[in-house]
Formats: C-alpha cells, structure tokens, sequence
C-alpha cells in the first residue's frame, strides 16, 4: 500500500507541471504587461522598462519558466504582482475559508444525496422515488451561481435571514455551500440510486432474502457495502468539483476565498499568485483522489486482498 500511495504521489509531478507550463503559456500570451499594471496608467515608459528588468520579464519565456520552477522546487513560489506578499502567504490566508465551504458543502450533499438514493432505490417507482428524481434534475439543470443569486434574494433581501456578503460567521457560509452542494447533491442522488438498484438485483441479495433477513439488514448489511464503492469516487470527483465552483460563488458572494484570488489574479495578469493558487488547488485534488483509492481498501475487502496478493507476488519475484 505505501508502495502505491508513495507511485501516485510521484505521479502528481509531471500533472503539475502541464498545468503550470500551460498557465504560464497562457498568461505570457495574453494582453497586457504585469509592469504596466502594477506602475499604473500614469507612469513614464522607461519607469515601466526599469520595472520589467528588475522583474526578469525581459529574459526568455523558457527561461523565466525554468527559474519559476526551480524556485517553486525549493518552496520558493515567488510573490504576487499586485501585494507584493508571497505567494505562499496570500495562499494560507485565502485557502481555510474556500475548504470550509467546500467541506460545508460536501457534507450536504453526502448527508442528503445518499440516504435519498437508497430510498428512491429501495422503493423504485414509488412518489419518493418520482420526487427525488424530478429533485435530481431540477438541481442538475440549475448552475450554481444563480441558485445563489435566487438564495440571496430569497433568504436575505426579503425575508433577512441570513447575510448576503462576506465570510465572518457560519451563517454567512450557509447560502454558498447550498448553492455547491445543490448540483454535487443531485449527482450523487443519482449515482447512489443506480448502484443500489443494481446491487438489490444480485442473487446473494435475493438469497438473504430468502433465508429470512429483514428488509432492513438486507440494505444495511448486504447492499450498502456493495453499492458504495462508485458513490464515494463520485464523492471525490466532487471535492474537486466544489474547489473550481468556488471560484464563481465566491464572486457572487463577495467571500475573499481561494477562488477570488485566482480571478483577481488573472484580472491583473499576476502570474506567480495564480501558478501557486491553482497548482496548490491541483494538488489537493490529487490527494482527495488518493484518498478515495485507499478509502476502498476499507470498504471493499476484496480491493485490499488484490493489494496484499500483488505485493507477496512482488517480493517473491525479488
């Protein structure tokens, strides 16, 4: 097992750096120049080109790339164009405030879209089932950002339940993490349904059946263990997906999270603030990824045998 965690960390190098190449692709070929932006409208061209040369924005676009890198190797992630802060720092800062959301929301959508799926499952065709899958649609079709707009103008200018902007309590993160979790939810409804109905079809379950078993231990004992495995993978795809959408919700709710960072970031073309912003976000996806991996070795024994069975073959090879 740590053979394998220790092969897909090593993999999440070169995934890293695409990404940071194509990003800093990206921002070197797209209007306008980082030293104009930080100096202003106002400064003098050769206040500029004094600027770019103690920036190194006049060296080679592969050889800023290379110093980038071998920087960021060393822990070195540079500092923003715009702060003036490290890049490391503004990141700490933002990034507990994107998690809590995202984790708000994920919890949500778990604690919903599961037993909602086994239910619609368990009684297929019945109006729960109809309801839940007409709820599973309808949040699909919805985009985050104007559920949240609906939220706001529903729960607080109307009816001044909870607040509209910012990030200073719980209550102010209520409104975005629904507006993630509404779609994250419907998928996983839909997900938890289909594994369920077809692991309720197998014979073992009709077995159990058979010798008596109560509807109860034949869901919870038998078939939930069986039908969870693709329901956690959709889970983890989820925490990444919850990290992009963060992005937009954090605008519409003016929280100052990871997901504003990179927008601002673009906005005033600050390169090292949003290499670092989205190649730490990268990371965290590949790690919630390998979380899930080794999170089936509980779950389903089987998973764990193949491991335990390819690791004796290997050391008898040795």
């Amino acid at each position: 097992m740590l053979k394998y965690i220790g092969k897909r960390v090593l993999l999440m190098i070169p995934v890293v750096l695409g990404i940071s190449f194509i990003l800093f692709t990206i921002m070197e070929f797209s209007p306008g120049d980082p030293a104009r932006i930080i100096l202003g409208d106002y400064a003098t061209q050769e206040q500029v080109d004094e600027l770019r040369e103690e920036m190194g924005l006049n060296d080679a676009f592969l050889v800023r790339y290379g110093r980038y890198v071998l920087n960021a190797a060393q822990g070195d992630f540079g500092k923003s164009y715009r702060s003036n802060s490290p890049v490391v720092g503004e990141i700490a800062a933002r990034f507990p405030v994107t998690l809590k959301i995202s984790l708000m929301a994920i919890m949500i959508a778990v604690l919903i879209g599961i037993p909602v799926g086994i239910i619609s499952a368990v009684k297929q065709y019945s109006f729960a089932d109809i309801l839940s899958t007409m709820a599973a649609l309808l949040f699909t079709s919805i985009p985050a950002f104007w559920l949240g707009l609906l939220l706001i103008m529903f729960l607080s200018v109307q009816h001044h339940i909870l607040p509209s902007v910012g990030s200073d309590t719980w209550k102010h993160l209520i409104m975005p993490s629904l507006s993630l979790a509404a779609a994250q939810m419907a998928t996983i409804i839909r997900m938890t349904r289909s594994t369920m109905l077809e692991v309720i079809r197998q014979d073992y379950i009709r077995t159990a059946k058979a010798k008596g078993a109560s509807s109860r231990r034949v869901v919870f004992h038998h078939a939930i263990k069986n039908a969870l495995l693709p329901v956690i993978t959709t889970v983890g795809l989820s925490v990444s997906n919850l990290l992009g959408g963060a992005l937009i919700i954090e605008n519409v709710f003016g929280i100052s999270g990871l997901g504003t960072v990179m927008v601002n970031s673009v906005k005033s073309k600050d390169t090292p603030l949003l290499l670092g912003s989205v190649m730490f976000a990268a990371v965290v996806a590949g790690f919630v990824n390998l979380g899930v991996d080794v999170l089936y070795t509980y779950v389903d024994p089987r998973i764990k045998a193949q491991f335990v069975k390819k690791t004796k073959r290997q050391g008898a090879g040795t």
